[in-house]
Order: structure tokens, then sequence, then C-alpha cells
């Protein structure tokens, strides 16, 4: 039998010789015959582009396990098939069901969340001042659920303040991210909102009179009811409650159905980014889809008047213009937060550790009271490590993404820098960040300015907005970590079989699960509704 088995194996490692070396000599022949012709086009011929860093990327790819090792590469072997796979498939059809969410073609689910409550909120009961922490979408989160507290407290609310966070570095405030005006007068029949507090109440201490509530005295997504038994009565003796942090301190269920829709009111209609953001934003749209996409919902909520600078000039039916924008997440911070190793060595480790010292020294404690193989290990098991960049370019390639697909990289500064982005770029060459798309001039207002640069759509507004058309792929990293776990011996069929059975599963068009957040899930009754 193991006589049989390794006849087998040398049978198929000849066959993939064979076919390694007749691909290699067709794309020398090709390089042979067009390489004057291409030198010429390079620079102005989308596909020719596409086409030689297809040739190219294989060879690039069976590099990287060559020589000095690159950071973070950990599965080189798959890229190698990735490429050969990507190659081979370049004049197949891709799969329809790539950009569409998988629904029922009788139910449809649209935006009803900007309906006015019945009754009005007088605010009578006081003032709810709120300092947000973390980036904007903690930041938004507490702003919603800081506008359903105060309605059911009648309290007024004060325009938000953002605490400044040494992990963003972004010192802007709401003004400089949200349209004020519209947030208060699009609210106004909701509840009462002022841009600060009355001049009598700015001088007090609200530590020593115990207004101040921090996240240690709530405890996470609390009840409508917890609040008014702890809150509302400081409210109603002092006048004024501070909520310092406020992150995800009130639940989503159970929550009566107008404090619910409230939410989504506030997240998906009455928080309209300023000006100066949606231009840039339209801006990327437009180059992005190379001036010849109709504008949709979607783009006329997040870019507001510049909506119309996105449908094409002239006459005719619009091209295809769908790209595919990816945030990987991967800053130092996920990094280091996330205590797991990503094939960077020593260097990797130390710098991790330092900046987890520096920022997380309580997981730096957990770190060093644990076997450190072990807990590892354990992290990428149970899906706890974000994705690399290596390994999100793998899942696009078994998902059946062509090459020539255009992508748009969205996140700050990917940790690892270029080395980390070596298999994403070689095979897939149509590939471009923010800083690629806009010029310094256009980029400098918003240097330094995390906060004001919203790199990916929330899942959440894709799915209110987007019509069963918007399509987000959120990973089962537990699932892909099962997958990768092997990919020193799986063949590239069973891994492409594998990705696509875990995504198709995790694709399903649900309603809005119980305790499910309506920020990331908004398809419930609440926030949206149901035809058919």
């Amino acid at each position: 039998m193991n006589g049989c088995y390794r006849q087998q194996q040398r049978r198929r490692w000849w066959r993939r010789r064979s076919l390694l070396v007749g691909v290699a000599l067709a794309a020398l022949f090709f390089l042979l015959v067009n390489w004057w012709m291409l030198s010429l086009l390079e620079e102005f011929s989308f596909h020719q582009k596409a086409t030689a860093s297809g040739l190219f990327s294989i060879r690039s790819l069976n590099q990287l396990g060559k020589g000095r090792r690159h950071h973070g590469v950990l599965h080189t072997g798959l890229l190698s098939l990735a490429a050969h796979a990507l190659a081979e498939g370049d004049g197949k059809i891709e799969p329809q069901e790539l950009w569409r969410e998988r629904s029922s073609p009788t139910t449809l689910w649209t935006p009803c969340s900007y309906k006015h409550l019945r009754e009005t909120s007088e605010g009578e009961n006081g003032y709810i001042l709120v300092s947000a922490n973390g980036g904007i979408s903690q930041q938004r989160i507490a702003i919603c659920n800081a506008v359903a507290v105060a309605r059911l407290l009648n309290a007024t609310l004060v325009i938000p303040n953002f605490l400044f966070s040494s992990v963003w570095s972004d010192p802007s405030q709401f003004s400089d991210i949200y349209q004020e005006d519209f947030f208060v007068d699009y609210l106004r029949t909701d509840i009462r909102i002022v841009k600060e507090l009355p001049l009598e109440l700015r001088s007090l201490d609200l530590e020593a009179i115990g207004s101040l509530v921090t996240d240690t005295d709530i405890v996470k997504e609390s009840k409508p009811s917890f609040f008014l038994k702890n809150v509302l009565p400081i409210l109603i003796k002092n006048r004024v409650v501070h909520f310092v942090g406020f992150g995800n301190r009130l639940a989503f269920d159970p929550i009566p159905f107008n404090l619910q829709r409230l939410r989504c009111k506030c997240n998906f209609h009455a928080l309209r980014f300023v000006r100066k953001i949606q231009e840039t934003g339209a801006l990327l749209v437009r180059r992005m889809r190379n001036h010849t996409s109709l504008s949709r919902p979607l783009d006329e909520n997040l870019v507001g008047p510049f909506a119309s600078e996105l449908a094409p000039k002239g006459h005719g039916r619009p091209q295809d213009s769908r790209y595919l924008a990816v945030h990987l997440r991967f800053e130092i911070d996920m990094a280091a937060y996330s205590m797991c190793y990503f094939g960077g060595g020593k260097e990797e480790e130390q710098e991790l550790e330092a900046y987890r010292l520096s920022h997380f020294p309580a997981l730096t404690h957990l770190k060093n009271t644990t076997r450190s193989a072990t807990f590892r290990a354990q992290l990428r098991s149970e899906g706890q490590c974000p994705l690399t960049p290596e390994e999100a370019v793998l899942v696009l390639a078994a998902l059946g993404f062509k090459r020539r697909t255009r992508i748009y990289v969205a996140g700050a500064n990917i940790y690892g820098g270029r080395s980390m982005m070596v298999g994403l770029n070689s095979l897939y060459p149509n590939l471009v960040t923010k800083e690629s798309l806009l010029s310094s001039s256009e980029m400098e207002p918003f240097l330094n300015l995390s906060s004001q640069v919203t790199n990916s759509l929330v899942s959440g507004y894709r799915m209110y907005y987007g019509s069963g058309m918007l399509p987000t792929i959120r990973p089962n990293k537990r699932r892909l970590a099962s997958v990768f776990s092997r990919h020193s011996t799986i063949e590239w069929s069973l891994f492409e079989r594998s990705i696509r059975k875990a995504f198709m599963q995790m694709k399903r068009t649900v309603e809005r699960p119980i305790a499910r957040s309506i920020y990331r899930h908004p398809r419930c009754a609440e926030c949206m509704c149901r035809s058919g």
C-alpha cells in the first residue's frame, strides 16, 4: 500500500512539474514576442498591465520562500498555488454571487427608521454630557446610544465630546467630522439637543456632586431599566449627568421599539459627514469607478450633494464599475492586542511586546503568565488572530475574484509595511489606497486624523442602503484557521472548496438575531421594513 501511495505521489509530482514547466515556457515565449509592445503600452493600458503582472506574480511568489525570509510570509506554498490558479482562471467567468447577497427573491428590506416618533421629548429632566472614547465606530455607537438614553430619561443632550486616544492620536471633535446643525435639526422632534450646557451648570464640579458616571459604573449593554433606576435620580437631583467613555453601555435587547428605531435613525440618517469629508469621499469613489456608475442611496447619504458628481457624463448605459474594498485592520495596535504570532521572528516579538507594554500593560502581564507557544496556538485555533494581508489575498483568490479585480485597500499603516503586502500586490496588481488615489494636497487636510478618514463603510450601512446588492464578507476566522492550519499539505482545489463553503454559509441574508448590534445588522422591524 505504501509503495502504491509513493508511486501515486511521484506521478502527481511529475505532472505538476510538467505543468509548471509548460506554464513557464509559455510565459517566457509570450514575454519575448510581446516585450516591445508591452513596454510601449504599460503606462496606458489597464488590461495589458494586469496581464503582465499576472505573468510575473508566479515567479515573484515562488521566490518568497528563498533567501531572506519576508516579514509575515507563512503560506508560501499556497501563494504559489493561488498564482497558478488565477493565471489559469483568467478567461473563466467570475461567480456572480460574489457581488450580491444570498437572499430570498421574494423578500426585500428597505430603510424606514427615518420616520418620526409620535410624541416629542422636551428634555425637561436635565442635561446629558457624553465624552466618547475609541475610534470613529465606537464614537458613533456612543453618540446614538446617548440619543436613546436622553429620550428614555426625557433629558436634553449636549453635543458629544470625543476623548483623545493615544492609539488613534486624533484630536477631532464632533463638528470636525459631522454636521452639527443637521444633527440637531434632524432629531428635533425626537429629543432636544444643545451645543453646550447652560451657563449656571458649567462651573459645577460634576465628580464632587456625584454626576460623573464612568464605564466602571455601568455594566456593559445595560438594560433601559438600569438607567431609569440609577441615572435618572442623579439627573433630577443635579440637573446634569456626565457619561465618560460610554462604550456599548446600552443593550440591544430587550429594548422598547421606539428607542431601537431612534438609534437606527441617529446612525443611518442624522449623522452626516462635514462637507470636506463628503467631497473627498466622492472623489475617491469617482476615481475607483472610473466615472462610469450611477449614484446610489448609500452615496447620497455618505457624500451628500457630491453624489450627483458620481453619475456618468453624457448618455448611454454606465459600464461595469465594480470594485472590492478590503479593510485589513492589520495595524500595529491590532497585531499587538491580539498577542498572536505573524511570522516576523524575534524582531516582531520584541516590537509588539514593546507596544503592548506602552499601550496594553495588562496584556503584557497575561502573556508573561502563560505558556507562549501553547497560548498562541490556542488563540489562532479559536479565530482570535486578525487575518494578515497574505491570508486575505488567499481567501480572495479561493472565492474566485479575478486577477484584474480592482481592489481598494482601506486602513491605516499596515503592520510589517511593504513586505507584508507582497502577496496581495503580486496576485492582484490593480490595487489602490487612498494615498495612491489622492494627491498630496488632497490628502493634506486628513493627515494624522484617522477618525476623519473612514476607509471602509460599516457593514450595517451597506446592509441598510444596499437593497441586497452590496454584500459584505466578514470572515469566520475560526473556520479559516482550521483551513490554514493544513497549509503545508492541502491541495488548492480542496482549499478553494473549503473557503467557498465557509463563505456561502456566512453570506446568507437573515433577520437580525436577538442581542446582535443594530449598527452592524439593522435588518429588523425597528430599523427596516420588509416586503414579501
